[in-house]
């Protein structure tokens, strides 16, 4: 446990990339097996059963600490975070007296014999058991053992960092550590073993998904030399998915490393008839009439774990397939994106239940332009343009696909409510609670947090906390006055919020201090919107 402490530690001090790295390869390079298997679990972002709920810990800790409980509310809108807050507030508790010692044993111990448990407690010895961590432990191991009991353990590095370290640590190739990571691996010394022989010893689970290719965000096509080079593909708006057909099984994957088979029945039927040794990559869409529909259509199916024939009969899915990543069982994601794509149409051919997605044809610029200005007619988010010759690679890799998303839709919005963020914001208003008119009053639309700068959140924040109206625990209600102006790639109707309508992936474009929140847009506005867009199903496949 030490070793992790001060891993997690130094990882959160520290925003440079390259000492996050060489911390983690150190310290994967002198940690034995089993503390490496639950120390890629939690960097990695997988988390344990939530044994204790961050409430039930605050209720607990107010028990504990015998303070009235504005006060620990007090605290917790500070600092922001429950974990931390009690760890805090712990470590002073007896701060005469209290002798701190640090947990001994190894990570793997910790997790055995101090947080597992946790699931046979019932309320009492769970208290009992909370009591002793607080009052035994120094105020680094209180916070992780709590984060690791509410299933909330965060760290700051990404996937693409540690498996960078574990590649330099066990001398093997990157993407062959990547493919180790996707899907469901189990937390052992023997896993890590496997992954120290990557280059010797082969992947037996049939349902073992490959890393997906990402694409880069493409501004303008005039960036892109020689069009003769790439390939163009319409970008849909859904759920990109990877399809694999091993020993008489079908596994539907998500680019979240879930399996959907449950959810997505009839595409996991239809795939039954690939032979074995083929992978898929595509996109999950609600397809009817030779067209897709709009993205909270599919997020109906998402919602139900099992869904009875009318729903799927209503909301029938399917996987646009647009590149093939094994065949035959042989991994073909080294072959030029020319080579897969005719493998690609030659599988689907005999396959008439899978559907592929349609090439763009274009001969010049101007041609790709008028297409990327259709997009939203064609139910797309814009164009894929794929390099030819370009290997299926890990990850982002600058110049092998890009993305050229249309430009996204715009409100402005006053802000209605505000609160305090997470983590390093915890003491800044950075959450924002954003509405638009209907009838003389504001209505909520959507919340955003990201999208302004340093300085704008830090000024932002000064004008909310002095013109606060009202506090509801952390929530601020403020005045109609300022103007966000917000963009979104989505549109649809929604019970849960109040102007019936409800955003996809709203963010913050600008500030509009040039506007008087009087010239803020108004429900109808948006509802023109999710008009216009519901007339364009007039896809046609090219």
């Amino acid at each position: 446990m030490d070793a992790f402490r001060s891993l997690f530690y130094t990882l959160d001090a520290t925003t440079s990339s390259n000492k996050k790295i060489a911390a983690l390869t150190e310290f994967f390079a002198n940690q034995p097996n089993l503390d490496i298997a639950w120390s890629v679990f939690f960097l990695t972002g997988r988390r344990l059963k939530q044994h204790v709920s961050s409430h039930q810990m605050r209720l607990m800790f107010n028990d504990y600490l015998e303070l009235p409980p504005w006060l620990l509310q007090e605290c917790h809108s500070v600092v922001g975070d429950t974990a931390e807050t009690v760890a805090l507030l712990a470590s002073s508790k007896y701060l005469s007296n209290k002798v701190s010692t640090s947990t001994t044993g190894s990570l793997c111990d910790v997790i055995e014999t101090l947080i597992k448990p946790f699931a046979e407690k019932d309320k009492e010895e769970k208290y009992q058991g909370l009591c002793e961590i607080w009052s035994r432990y120094s105020s680094a191991d209180i916070f992780l053992l709590n984060k690791f009991l509410t299933g909330g353990l965060r760290v700051g590095v990404s996937k693409k960092t540690v498996t960078k370290a574990l590649a330099l640590a066990f001398g093997q190739q990157e993407s062959r550590i990547a493919h180790r990571l996707m899907g469901s691996w189990p937390v052992t010394a023997e896993f890590i073993d496997e992954m120290r022989h990557a280059d010797r010893r082969n992947i037996t689970d049939p349902a073992h998904p490959y890393p997906f290719c990402l694409a880069n965000p493409l501004a303008s096509i005039n960036t892109l030399p020689k069009l003769d080079d790439w390939l163009a593909e319409w970008k849909w708006d859904g759920i990109r998915a990877q399809l694999i057909k091993r020993a008489d099984q079908v596994f539907l994957w998500t680019r979240g490393e879930d399996i959907v088979n449950h959810q997505f029945p009839e595409i996991v039927e239809s795939a039954s008839c690939l032979p074995n040794g083929t992978v898929l990559d595509g996109e999950l869409l609600v397809w009817s009439d030779n067209h897709p529909l709009a993205f909270h259509e599919l997020q109906t199916r998402l919602g139900r774990k099992k869904p009875g024939p009318k729903l799927i009969k209503e909301k029938p899915c399917r996987l646009i397939a647009y590149d093939i990543l094994e065949l035959g069982g042989f991994d073909i994601r080294g072959k030029e994106m020319r080579q897969r794509r005719q493998l690609l149409e030659e599988t689907i051919a005999k396959y008439p239940q899978i559907e592929i997605s349609k090439v763009i044809p274009f001969e010049t610029r101007s041609d790709l332009e008028v297409n990327w200005q259709n997009s939203r007619k064609n139910l797309a988010e814009g164009i894929m343009l794929k390099r030819k010759d370009a290997p299926y690679v890990t990850g982002r890799k600058q110049g092998c696909w890009w993305k050229w998303k249309v430009e996204p839709l715009t409100l402005d919005t006053v802000i209605l409510y505000a609160e305090a963020g997470r983590g390093k914001r915890s003491n800044l208003c950075t959450s924002y609670t954003l509405a638009v008119w209907d009838s003389g009053s504001l209505v909520p639309i959507a919340k955003a947090y990201s999208g302004l700068s340093n300085d704008e959140i830090t000024r932002l924040d000064r004008w909310i906390k002095k013109n606060t109206e009202e506090k509801f625990g952390p929530v601020r209600r403020l005045p109609p006055f300022q103007v966000l102006e917000i963009g979104f790639e989505g549109i649809a109707p929604s019970k849960r919020h109040k102007s019936g309508l409800a955003l996809r992936f709203p963010r913050i474009l600008r500030w509009r201090e040039d506007k008087l929140a009087k010239e803020a847009d108004t429900v109808t506005t948006a509802r023109e919107i999710l008009t216009k867009l519901s007339d364009n199903n007039e896809f046609k496949n090219s």
